[in-house]
């Protein structure tokens, strides 16, 4: 199987990356020269990896392909392009929808939208997938954990989570910076912060089957720090900022 990637952002390097160090069965890799950088270093790495003469030369030498470039290089771009019948095509496209891709695709191949992050890197992360398709579905639980989405609308709400990310980074290094201004070297700060949140998040996985709301009261006591965090971060209301921003992103991918 040839996989196409068309756009070579973080998204499409972070897949390709997760690909090459899996058991995914594929025989080679084409990126797009879009990112010359990104499309360069990938190829030095990893051997199956080739970079395309342009996008039109990723279609006709793929059996899949993804879509990961941005929504406005997407509208450019798409409509001009020559896909195979029957041809799998995956994107990571944000905000047109399954109707949409389509029309603009025009051939009658199999579309599927996904949402991987950054750490599929890694292997790593959830991976929401709509329509739900078996051969994609498999491929990303090589990746990380495959969630199948029967309906558009609530795929939507997936996005809209996913559109938190660079926020949730940006917490990391407010809090970093907070240690280095009081003393602290900057690895050092950096390591606790991100090793702290990693230790948090996997004990709120491993206990995911419960309502979040128990590791909320329990990490807390009387009068004490985590308390007091609470209901500052509360009274300055930044957890209805949070689903403020949320309704924002989920009503620009619903227009």
């Amino acid at each position: 199987m040839k996989l196409g990637f068309i756009g070579t952002g973080k998204i499409a390097s972070s897949v390709i990356i997760g690909v090459c160090n899996s058991k995914i069965s594929f025989t080679q890799i084409i990126v797009s020269p879009r990112n010359k950088k990104i499309a360069t270093n990938l190829k030095k790495k990893f051997k199956k990896v080739i970079i395309a003469k342009n996008n039109q030369d990723i279609i006709e030498k793929s059996n899949w392909v993804f879509l990961s470039v941005t929504p406005s290089v997407g509208e450019k771009i798409i409509k001009s392009l020559k896909f195979k019948k029957h041809q799998t095509i995956v994107s990571f496209i944000s905000t047109i929808n399954l109707s949409k891709l389509k029309k603009m695709i025009k051939v009658k191949s199999k579309i599927v939208r996904a949402i991987p992050l950054p750490p599929i890197s890694l292997k790593k992360g959830p991976v929401p997938i709509y329509p739900p398709n078996k051969k994609v579905k498999s491929f990303f639980d090589k990746l990380g954990s495959t969630i199948e989405i029967r309906n558009e609308k609530l795929s939507n709400n997936f996005w809209s989570t996913s559109g938190m990310m660079a926020a949730y980074y940006d917490i990391l290094r407010v809090m970093s910076d907070w240690l280095v201004k009081k003393g602290i070297n900057r690895q050092d700060a950096q390591k606790y912060i991100t090793s702290l949140f990693l230790a948090l998040s996997e004990d709120a996985v491993a206990n995911s089957n419960k309502d979040l709301k128990h590791l909320v009261n329990e990490s807390q006591t009387p009068k004490g720090l985590n308390e007091q965090g609470l209901k500052s971060m509360s009274k300055k209301g930044v957890y209805k900022s949070i689903v403020d921003t949320l309704n924002i992103i989920h009503k620009r991918l619903n227009k």
